[in-house]
Formats: structure tokens, sequence, C-alpha cells
């Protein structure tokens, strides 16, 4: 039996003992999604077959100033251009896994020279061999090379191109990300800027009692002038204005963080924030127009970003599974070798190889056990995380449905209860002045009113607050 075909036998026996080898690979197995979305939202809430998700920012919070805002919040925000970079990061891993599966070739070039010893095998063969007729070996011999090396990881169980694949997946769920931040900055942006304009407004309310309990002490010190009240009457009066007036601190406290926090969102320093008070009570709330639940799966970056994670983490599993198949690598190499440079360019110093390896693994594979169980913990992890990410969408969505009806209907409510205490303050005022009325009522109808006007102002923040946590939570604002 020849030298080759032993080699060849083995070669073959190699081949075989492998491919048997990776038939013990584990089965893939994925765990599914489980959870399904409602037909429709609860019956009591009006729903219809459009959706403002659809619709674009700029329409639906028709108010020059808090678009101006939004549209420097989408150009400086610092966490929204942080994110931008991250998904050229995750473009630029696409490009590097899209790389690794196409051969990789290396231009090089070496010089270097041997002197091998008098005594030694080499040395002893070039002494009795000439490099050329009748010319020795030269002392050092050079040796200088110029060529090419291409190696190639054949992509048999397509490992390769799967994680290339994973990436472009996890690239788009950082597309998705960026959208979803984008969904939440215009949001937080336009529930900051009503909570401003809310705080305004009860800044006036405060001021405008101000002025009537000021009022009302100038009389009751007047009356007491007139043995018609006591001092006792004008210490009560005088302690519910300076009770009133130091509310206006506090407001004014709220009104600079509430304004600090829209600059910061701008990505500027704080500065004023230009706004129309007055436009509060008379802003419209649209007909909401929620469209049917599997519409979120469409229209929200959060589930799109949470259903590519998934995709990827499918595919992990098929990534690390291969790791368990054969390799094959192919090496190549073409270029010229002389001992002398000159002779580089002829024929002669042309020099090739080219040599495939075709290995599996045999012992000690608890490294790849390794990463195919993180994979598919992963996996598990993505379903849950998607799982939990529709449940939450639709559950919070339902919540801010149910607020704006609910609060609509209070607001109406707490509009009659201010209507009635305003006149309450008149009719107290004139049974007081007519001694048919202590001044305790006077001063508790007063405090009503306030506290009226007060709550009606943040029943309509929360009216405006859940119209934009509607148009999030249905997956509006990044379009």
């Amino acid at each position: 039996m020849t030298t080759n075909n032993i080699f060849y036998r083995i070669a073959i026996f190699l081949v075989l003992a492998s491919i048997a080898w990776s038939c013990n690979v584990p089965e893939k197995v994925l765990l599914p999604v489980s959870q399904t979305l409602p037909d429709q939202y609860e019956p009591l809430l009006a729903t219809d077959s459009t959706n403002i998700a659809t619709i674009s920012w700029r329409a639906y919070f028709d108010d020059p100033n808090l678009i101006a805002l939004i549209d420097s919040a989408l150009q400086n925000n610092q966490e929204l251009n942080i994110l931008l970079q991250e998904i050229q990061v995750s473009q630029n891993e696409v490009l590097e896994r899209e790389g690794e599966y196409l051969p990789f070739v290396r231009l090089g070039a070496g010089i270097g020279a041997e002197k091998p010893g008098r005594y030694t095998r080499a040395g002893a063969v070039e002494e009795q061999l000439d490099i050329e007729p009748e010319k020795a070996f030269p002392e050092p011999l050079g040796d200088f090379q110029l060529g090419a090396v291409a190696t190639w990881e054949v992509d048999i169980w397509r490992k390769l191109r799967n994680a290339k694949d994973a990436a472009q997946l996890r690239y788009l769920a950082a597309t998705e990300g960026r959208n979803f931040l984008v969904t939440n900055l215009v949001a937080e942006i336009s529930e900051t800027y009503y909570e401003l304009l809310a705080l305004d407004n009860l800044l006036k309310i405060i001021n405008d009692n101000l002025l009537l309990q000021q009022d009302a002490l100038s009389k009751v010190k007047l009356q007491k002038e007139n043995a018609r009240a006591t001092q006792l009457a004008v210490n009560r009066f005088e302690a519910q204005l300076l009770n009133t007036r130091n509310l206006q601190y506090a407001i004014k406290q709220q009104i600079t963080e509430a304004e600090n926090r829209i600059n910061f969102l701008a990505g500027r320093y704080p500065s004023e924030v230009a706004r129309n008070p007055q436009s509060f009570m008379d802003m419209p709330l649209d007909s909401i127009q929620a469209g049917v639940p599997a519409e979120l799966l469409a229209n929200r970056p959060d589930i799109r970003q949470a259903e590519y994670e998934l995709a990827a983490a499918n595919l992990d599993i098929d990534v690390a599974r291969a790791d368990f198949y054969p390799r094959l690598d192919i090496t190549a190499g073409l270029g010229f070798q002389a001992f002398n440079p000159k002779f580089l360019a002829s024929p002669e110093s042309v020099v090739f190889n080219l040599a495939g390896d075709l290995m599996a693994p045999l012992i000690n594979k608890k490294a790849i056990q390794a990463r195919y169980n993180m994979a598919t913990a992963k996996q598990i992890q993505a379903v849950y995380a998607y799982e939990q990410t529709v449940l939450s969408a639709y559950t919070d969505l339902l919540n801010q449905l149910n607020k704006l009806n609910n609060y609509s209907k209070s607001f109406d409510t707490k509009t009659a209860e201010v209507d009635i205490l305003n006149k309450s303050v008149s009719i107290a005022n004139s049974l007081y002045r007519n001694a048919r009325a202590d001044y305790v009522e006077v001063l508790l109808t007063q405090e009503e009113v306030l506290d009226a006007k007060m709550e009606l102002m943040e029943t309509r923040l929360e009216q405006l607050q859940a119209k934009v946590a509607i148009y999030r939570t249905l997956g509006g604002g990044w379009r």
C-alpha cells in the first residue's frame, strides 16, 4: 500500500468521523410567542377603523410654540444624538459580519537572511551543493518574498450568514429604538409644555384671588373701625391672604422647573419658554381614533424593536448550533520567492499553495454547549420581553383611553362646581355685609372657590396629557 493511499484513507476516515460526531447535535427548540391581542378595546370605549398614530405630530399638536420646541429637541437633544451614534455602530457591525463570510486576501512582502552552522545538516548540504552551476550558496542566504495569501471559512451551515442577518436585525431594532425615543421625546415635551400652561393659569387664579382677598380684608378692617367686626375676623382674613400669597412661591418654583425641563429636552441652556397661557382652556380635544389593537404591532416602535430582537435571538441559536458541525477552511497563496531580489520576476521564483482543513469538535465541547445554552436562554428572554412589551402597550393605551374619558366627565362636573362657587362668593359677601352671615362662611367660600378653580386647571391638564399619552401609546410621534 502506497503512502498516498494511506493518507487518502486517513482523510476519508477523519471526514466520516467528523460527520458522524456532528450528528450528535442538539435539536433546535424555540419558545413560541403565546400572547395574542384582543380583537378590540373595551366595549365602553369608542373605537374607529382609523388611527391617530398615522398623523404627523405637527398636525396633531396644533401649537406653533410647541412645534418649535419639538423641532429644537429633535435636532439638539443629547440622548437622541447619542442613540444615533449607536445606530451607526450597529450598521458597521452588519458590515463587519458581512465581511466575515467572504474570503480574506492579504498582500505582503518579506525579507530575511539565514546562515546555518557549517557542521549542521543544512550547512553540510549547502557546502556540497551549488546554488547555480559553479556557484556556491551565498553566505548568508537571502530570502525575498512577495505575494498574496487568501483564507476563507466556507459557510457550509450558514453560520456566518446567520450572524450577519442577526446583526442586520439588531440594526433594525436600534432604528426602532431611536423611533421610540422620538415618540417619548415628543410626548414628554408636550406634556411638560401643557403643565407649564396649567401652572401659568394657576398663578393667574391665585393672583386674582389675592385681589379679592385683599379687598375683603380692607372691608373687614373698615368694619372693625366702625365696631361691626372684631380683631379676630381681621386676623382670619389676613391669615387667609398670607396663605394664598404663599401659594405663589410654590407655583413659581414649579414653573421654573418645568421651563428648565423643556430647555433640557430641547438641548439648550435655561431660557424663557415662549407660550400663550390664554389658549390653555380653549385647546380642542379632537375625537380620539384608536383603531384596533392589532395596529399596535405595526405602529409602536418598541413592539417592532422587541420583534426584531426576538428574530435576532432565533438566529443566534442557529449560529451557536453550527459550532457543533465540521468547519471547512481553505487557504491559498500565490507569490514569488528567491534568494536574490533580481530573480523575483522570473517564472522559476513562482510559489503557490492550496490547502483545505475540515475540522469538527471531538472532545471537550463544554464551551460550545455553553454558548448554545446561552443562546437558547436569550431566545426565551426575548420571547418574554416581546410579550411583556405588547401587554404593557395594550394596558397603557387602555388606561389612557379611560383616563381621557373619565377626566372629560370630571372637567364638566368641576366646571359646574366652579360656577356655583363663584356665585356663592358674591352671596356670602353680600350676606356678611348685611350681618346675615359670619366671616367664617365668607372665608370658607373663598377657600372653596380657590381650590375648585385650581382643581379645574389640574383636571384640564390631565385631559391634555391624556391626549398626548394616547398619541404616544398608539405609536404616534416618530413619523
